[in-house]
């Protein structure tokens, strides 16, 4: 049997560097990241053939793009200058319809998010126009058509628009420092590990990535930011350091739906890049891993002020989407005129759940039971729901 094995960091880096003819990368913090994440991708994850390749090009795209983006900075040092203004980042676990939240709200005309072709390459490419990112959106598009006609149901579980709002996950996944990796390649070592690092590093760069690209897009001058990203939960201190004046919305669904959903979903994802890992795998470690993010959530977010806080439970949001989303506008700050309210229903309208396949699992697939998850969550369901 064949054994594909990832390249060491530095083979990686030079073909990044020969790819585009430079070499500063800035910072070199999260260096020792991609020594983690390769080892735990070989040790563990056990990459097929495309999974293999699909993992050596992703990294070496993440460090492309660090490095055009340090290049661009260079280049255009004004973009330091740019004020970035966060009004709310959205957290909860996966499939508690903070997407649906977060896509919502960014249609206000007040907020600006960052949109699925920029989280894939947040710098322009290297003969792109200004203000042109057609390049970058053609790219998006071969990304994602590939991606469905690997898992054609994904759609049903994610939907997915080179235009919509999407997860900074992206970004700070592209500096090896979150949860994306491990959504990605079963990576438990790396992923325990990096629960223990600081994230400060990676929210610096990502306020800079932002700046970058408010200063691309001039239609986000005078716009405030929303973010989302389930991974905020295991950096929430950092979050509210970085982000200060950012409400923190959080989305609550019963786990024992979300948790057997995201199952599905990591299984999907898992099974592009691998012919070695069941689906009892996956359940016992997703079980474990989502209860230990709202544990370590719930633990650090009782040490802040309530009042930074927004909870927004499932049921309600997807049966009174407007109303919700009114309510979460005004809790930052955003009036809800009339041209906000047409925006907001506009894309409800557009974004109906029954205009996609019906997303079909079962507890039973990954070894989960209601029994077993409520009790794994129980103080978390006793304290939001």
């Amino acid at each position: 049997m064949v054994i594909f094995m990832v390249p060491n960091k530095e083979i990686l880096i030079n073909k990044a560097m020969q790819a585009t003819g430079l070499s500063d990368f800035g910072d070199e913090w999260f260096f020792p990241n991609i020594d983690v994440f390769i080892k735990s991708l070989n040790t563990q994850a056990r990459p097929s053939s495309e999974g293999y390749f699909g993992a050596e090009q992703m990294i070496i795209g993440a460090l492309i793009n660090r490095l055009r983006h340090k290049n661009l900075i260079k280049m255009h040092p004004q973009i330091l200058n740019e004020k970035v203004d966060v009004k709310g980042v959205l957290t909860g676990l996966p499939r508690t319809g903070s997407t649906m939240l977060h896509r919502m709200l960014a249609s206000a005309p007040e907020l600006t998010a960052v949109k699925w072709f920029e989280a894939q390459n947040y710098t322009p490419l290297e003969k792109e126009e200004y203000n042109n990112p057609s390049q970058r959106k053609d790219l998006a598009k071969v990304m994602l058509s590939f991606m469905l006609e690997k898992i054609p149901h994904l759609m049903s579980i994610h939907p997915m628009d080179i235009e919509q709002a999407d997860e900074e996950v992206i970004i700070l996944g592209q500096l090896f420092s979150s949860s994306m990796l491990e959504s990605t390649y079963f990576v438990p070592d790396y992923a325990n590990w990096l629960t223990n690092q600081n994230p400060g590093k990676s929210y610096s760069d990502l306020i800079e990535i932002l700046q970058s690209l408010q200063w691309q897009d001039p239609s986000r001058k005078n716009k405030s930011w929303i973010l989302k990203t389930p991974g905020h939960l295991m950096s929430l201190a950092t979050v509210v350091k970085y982000f200060p004046k950012a409400k923190l919305i959080m989305t609550h669904r019963d786990p024992c739906s979300t948790v057997p959903s995201y199952c599905s979903m990591e299984s999907a994802l898992y099974k592009i890049n691998t012919n070695n890992i069941s689906d009892l795998d996956i359940g016992n470690y997703w079980l474990n891993r989502l209860s230990y993010w709202l544990d370590n959530f719930i633990k650090i977010r009782n040490s802040f002020p309530e009042d930074r806080f927004v909870d927004i439970n499932y049921l309600d949001l997807v049966q009174t989407p407007q109303k919700i989303g009114t309510e979460v506008l005004k809790s930052i700050g955003i009036k809800d005129d009339y041209f906000t309210k047409e925006m907001m229903k506009n894309w409800i309208n557009s974004n109906k759940r029954e205009n996609r396949q019906k997303h079909n699992y079962k507890l039973s697939d990954y070894g989960l039971t209601d029994e077993t998850i409520s009790n794994k969550f129980k103080h978390y369901i006793k304290t939001y729901l």
